[in-house]
């Protein structure tokens, strides 16, 4: 058994990592640390878990009895909090901020992407968790970068429910706001496009165009749904090849020959992608689940390889059927 301790644990992202580590055959949750919540029950704050757990928060930091540590933290805190404590050599780490994503010479966290790092993933001691519109974009665009023919600017437009705005009422996460509504923010500058070119650039080094990416405020709690618009001259029949052919080994993301929808990927750990050529536009369709494609789900699958495990275990997650 993998024993794991969690930092961060009160936000959507930990509560369905919890869930989905209580599940997991091969893990062992050991603690959950939050300061703010130190002493109540997990399930009174996750109320999903009634019946799944009696563990409580604790604001203590037991790390020499655990084997991996998941960073369930604000940007910024993962970094300060590995600066400030001692770390023992042998533990694992897998962060779900953006603190370390970026490849930098002063610290050797791998992206954990797993259908483009699989490899590097297997072997880390310290993995960054991708963005979640990250993982979404660079799975519609990977398979062209591996195949050099991403050229000129790429338009995305992507939308997500509001579990993406974290735990923490605001004015536009407000249900009376957000219900029957739609809006843009951070357009042409949101936090993932550097992480997403950083992926485009180690496939295809030559690739240097602009992201032209517009998000969106979704009406509805979980999921992203992106359309990418890419010009080329290669035949669409070609171009579906060359994504089957990357995607061939990969246990969670899957080319679909019809048009998809939200409501495929949502409780799910699954990516669907679909292609349509208009004159030289091709159309990528790509979506996930924000929460756990997105986000915890990825860390396990993350957990799996750095343990040298069968990818898919805990993570044979299925849709809604409405």
């Amino acid at each position: 058994m993998i024993r794991i301790g969690i930092i961060g644990g009160a936000g959507y992202t930990a509560g369905e990592l919890i869930r989905l580590l209580l599940n997991h055959p091969e893990a062992e949750l050991v603690f959950v640390n939050s300061a703010s919540n130190a002493g109540n029950r997990l399930a009174d704050v996750h109320e999903g878990l009634y019946g799944e757990t009696d563990l409580v928060f604790t604001d203590e930091l037991p790390i020499d009895d655990i084997e991996l540590l998941f960073f369930c933290t604000a940007h910024g805190d993962t970094r300060r909090f590995i600066q400030t404590h001692t770390i023992p050599d042998t533990l694992k780490i897998i962060d779900l901020s953006m603190d370390y994503r970026l490849a930098s010479d002063d610290h050797d966290f791998v992206y954990g992407l797993p259908e483009l790092n699989r490899r590097a993933t297997c072997r880390a001691m310290h993995v960054a968790n991708p963005g979640c519109f990250a993982t979404c974009i660079e799975l519609g665009l990977l398979p062209l970068a591996k195949n050099l023919l991403l050229s000129g600017n790429i338009s995305i437009n992507a939308i997500t429910g509001s579990t993406g705005a974290g735990v923490k009422p605001g004015a536009t996460s407000h249900f009376s706001w957000r219900d029957n509504n739609l809006s843009v923010y951070k357009a042409f500058a949101h936090q993932h496009v550097p992480e997403i070119k950083q992926s485009l650039r180690q496939l295809q080094n030559s690739f240097d165009a602009d992201l032209d990416f517009i998000p969106y405020r979704g009406n509805f709690p979980r999921g992203i749904f992106a359309t990418m618009v890419v010009r080329t001259k290669v035949a669409l029949e070609e171009i579906v090849r060359l994504y089957q052919e990357y995607y061939a080994k990969d246990s969670f993301t899957f080319v679909v020959d019809r048009n998809i929808d939200l409501k495929q990927v949502v409780n799910t750990n699954k990516c669907l992608i679909h292609l349509e050529k208009h004159d030289d536009k091709l159309l990528i369709i790509s979506c996930i689940d924000n929460l756990l494609k997105g986000a915890s789900g990825q860390a396990v699958h993350n957990m799996n390889l750095m343990f040298n495990l069968e990818e898919t275990v805990g993570l044979r997650l299925k849709p809604s059927a409405f």
